[in-house]
């Protein structure tokens, strides 16, 4: 199978559990279903609008309009099955891993297809996987997932580092992409699984803390 249909098939499935996740924030804040298709919509093309914006290149959703459509269908379809099952919130953590993988990976092989350097394509990278996310985060009122502690950016690290290392060393573009995007999949799940997290810069003494606390 050719490795361009498949960053395409995965761009678009990233795109899908991107909308996933926007749908369910929405559904979290009780929006009405413009709300619902915004969130969405900014989660599944955020990162990649600003990605391609920083690149100079053609913005990927305004010449296919594949991605629209995906989008509108998973967000609808998410309101739909809200009706019959209960999704709690590990259900979004979850879909936001998945979405997160996808991109972060996918983000870093198309910097990488336009022959820039490893290093930036990693940062491309981050930017796909994570600000998509952010401006979801933010629009809700919540902190960003990557301004917390929790392992998020770190993952996104993990999968573009992976796949640019693999490609350098001429592994196979298809087991590149599939070695990184379950890396950085596996890494963020486990992260939510175990509550694990970076460390804390911390600048609060504990003095100042109990006088908050009075």
């Amino acid at each position: 199978m050719e490795t361009k249909f498949i960053l395409y098939f995965f761009d678009l499935l990233g795109g899908a559990v991107f909308a996933i996740s926007g749908a369910l924030m929405a559904g979290r804040k009780q929006m009405d279903l413009f709300g619902v298709l915004v969130l969405a919509g900014v989660t599944a093309m955020g990162g990649g609008t600003v990605r391609d914006l920083l690149l100079d290149k053609d913005v990927f959703w305004l010449h296919d309009i594949n991605y629209i459509i995906v989008i509108l269908v998973s967000a609808l379809g998410t309101v739909l099955l809200k009706r019959f099952f209960e999704i709690t919130n590990k259900v979004l953590l979850i879909a936001d891993a998945f979405g997160l993988a996808f991109f972060s990976v996918l983000g870093t092989a198309k910097a990488l297809s336009f022959d820039f350097s490893p290093l930036i394509a990693i940062i491309m990278g981050v930017v796909t996987g994570v600000v998509g996310g952010a401006i979801r985060d933010i629009l809700c009122g919540e902190v960003p997932l990557i301004l917390r502690k929790d392992i998020y950016a770190t993952a996104a690290v993990l999968g573009g580092s992976i796949y640019s290392i693999f490609i350098f060393i001429n592994v196979s573009p298809n087991v590149s992409l599939i070695v990184a995007l379950l890396s950085a999949a596996a890494l963020r799940l486990a992260a939510i699984k175990w509550n694990l997290g970076l460390p804390v810069f911390n600048l609060i003494t504990n003095n100042e803390a109990d006088k908050k606390l009075k």
